[in-house]
C-alpha cells in the first residue's frame, strides 16, 4: 500500500470515530479493505468472546451507533453482524517459508473528546475532523490504517512464518484485549507486538520496547442502602451516598508503595434521590494503577477494604465489579535486537532507542504480550514517534502522517527479516 493510500485510510477512520465495542463502521471498513487485497480475516467467536465483555454497550448505545454507521454508508447487514458478534477482527497471513508466528495488536476505538475546531488543527484544515462527537485522540485511527496497510504489503507472502494482525476494540478503558484472549487469538503466537504512534516523540524516533507501562484495574462500586425522609425519619434510612463519599476519600488516600509507582483515581460518582430523601443507591467508578503487577494486586485489595469499610460505617451493602484491566510487561532482549536490525533498513528512522518509558500510561495490549510470554514466547510494545502537537487524549491531538508510513515500513522489515527459531 502506497503512502498516500495509508494516509487516506487513516483520514477515513479519523472522520468517523466510534467508542469501544461500537466500532461498526470502522470494522466494516477494515473488513472491506482486507477483502480487497485478498487477505483472509476472522471475526466473531474466533476473534472475541463477547460473553466475557465486562461492561458491554447498552441496547440504546448499540442502536444509536448502529444508526450512525448506517447513515455514514455502512451496510446494515454489517452493522447487524457486528452488533451480535463483536467488532474484533483477526487477519492472518502465512508466509512462503517456515518461521515464527507473529502477533500484532492494533487498536481501533476512539475517545469521548470534542475535537478542536480551529483551522490550525490539521483535521479541520484537511476536511476530516470527527463527525460523531468522539475523537481519535490517541492515534488509533493511525493504528487501524497501519494494520490494513501491513496486510496489503505482506500479501505477496514473501516472508518466513505467519503474521496475525489483531484489530482490537475497546482499548480505552482497557476492556478489549481480555475477551480476545478468551477467544484464543494468542494461541500459537511466538512473538507478540503492539505498536503505538505518538508518545510525545518526534517523527523519525522509535522506541523498541516500553518498560514502565502501568498495570491497571478499572472498577465499579455499587452501594445499596434504604431510602427514608431526610427530616421526618432520617434514622430509618441507610445513606448510600454518604458511604460512597467516604469510600471515595478513602480510595484517594490509599497508601503509596516503596517498591513501585502507583496511581489511584475516582472518576465518576452518581446517586439517586433528592435533597429531602436519604439516597438508597450510589455508584462510583475508580481505577488503580501500578508499575508492578504484584503491587497492583495489593492496591486493589486495599481499595476493596476501603469500599467495604465505608459500607459498614453506614449500614449499607457494597459490591464491586472489574470492567477493565491491563498488566505491565517487559520487552524481551532477543526481540529488541530483531527490531534494531529492522530499524537499520528504514531510512526515515533517525533515532532508535532499544527501550524506554511510556510516560505512565496503561494499555491492555500488555495482557496479550504477557499471555505469549508466559507461554514461552517473546513480546515487546513499540513506540513510533509522530510529533503529536498536543498530548494524548487532548482535543488538539494529531499525528504527523509520515509516521504511519514509518511504522508500516518498520513492521514490514521486521517480519520479512525475521530470524527462524
Amino acid at each position: 500500500m502506497q503512502p498516500e493510500k495509508i494516509i487516506a485510510l487513516r483520514r477515513r477512520f479519523h472522520a468517523h470515530p466510534e467508542p469501544g465495542f461500537l466500532e461498526y463502521r470502522t470494522a466494516s471498513v477494515i473488513l472491506t479493505e482486507l477483502a480487497a487485497v485478498g487477505v483472509r480475516a476472522t471475526t466473531g467467536t474466533a476473534a472475541i468472546d463477547v460473553s466475557r465483555i465486562a461492561l458491554p454497550p447498552t441496547q440504546a448505545e448499540m442502536d444509536a451507533w448502529g444508526q450512525r454507521a448506517v447513515d455514514a454508508g455502512t451496510p446494515p447487514d454489517d452493522v447487524a453482524y457486528f452488533q451480535q458478534h463483536g467488532t474484533a477482527i483477526v487477519a492472518e497471513l502465512a508466509g512462503n517459508r517456515p518461521g515464527p508466528v507473529w502477533g500484532l495488536r492494533v487498536d481501533i476505538d476512539a475517545l469521548p473528546v470534542d475535537e478542536e475546531t480551529s483551522d490550525e488543527h490539521a483535521p479541520v484544515a484537511g476536511g476530516f475532523r470527527s463527525t460523531t462527537g468522539f475523537m481519535h485522540a490517541c492515534g488509533h485511527d493511525g493504528h487501524a490504517a497501519i494494520g490494513v496497510a501491513l496486510a496489503d504489503r505482506l500479501r505477496d507472502r514473501d516472508f518466513p512464518g505467519t503474521v496475525r494482525i489483531m484489530f482490537q476494540p475497546a482499548e480505552e478503558g482497557v476492556r478489549g484485549a481480555q475477551p480476545m484472549i478468551d477467544a484464543g487469538v494468542t494461541r500459537g503466537v511466538d512473538r507478540m507486538l503492539a505498536v503505538h504512534l505518538g508518545g510525545d516523540l518526534p517523527t523519525g524516533t522509535v522506541v523498541g520496547g516500553v518498560t514502565d507501562a502501568m498495570a491497571t484495574t478499572k472498577w465499579t462500586a455499587r452501594f445499596e442502602g434504604e431510602a427514608a425522609h431526610a427530616a421526618a425519619a432520617p434514622e430509618k434510612g441507610r445513606h448510600a451516598l454518604a458511604a460512597a463519599a467516604q469510600a471515595t476519600l478513602a480510595i484517594l488516600g490509599l497508601t503509596r508503595f516503596a517498591e513501585a509507582d502507583t496511581r489511584v483515581n475516582v472518576g465518576t460518582f452518581h446517586a439517586d434521590g433528592s435533597a429531602n430523601i436519604i439516597p438508597a443507591l450510589a455508584t462510583i467508578t475508580y481505577e488503580t494503577r501500578s508499575t508492578s503487577n504484584a503491587v497492583l494486586e495489593d492496591l486493589n485489595q486495599r481499595a476493596e477494604n476501603a469500599v467495604q469499610g465505608a459500607a459498614r460505617m453506614y449500614g449499607v451493602e457494597a459490591s464491586t465489579t472489574v470492567y477493565g484491566r491491563a498488566a505491565m510487561s517487559q520487552p524481551d532482549e532477543t526481540l529488541l535486537a530483531e527490531v534494531a536490525r529492522a530499524v537499520d533498513g528504514v531510512a526515515a528512522i533517525s533515532t532508535f532507542t532499544p527501550s524506554g518509558p511510556s510516560g505512565g500510561g496503561s494499555d491492555d495490549a500488555h495482557l496479550l504480550i504477557r499471555e505469549v510470554q508466559e507461554a514461552g514466547g517473546l513480546g515487546t510494545y513499540i513506540f513510533v514517534g509522530a510529533s503529536n502537537p498536543a498530548p494524548h487524549h487532548h482535543r488538539r491531538f494529531d499525528v504527523d502522517e509520515d509516521a504511519l508510513v514509518i511504522a508500516v515500513d518498520l513492521l514490514e522489515a521486521l517480519f520479512r527479516s525475521a530470524t527462524v527459531g
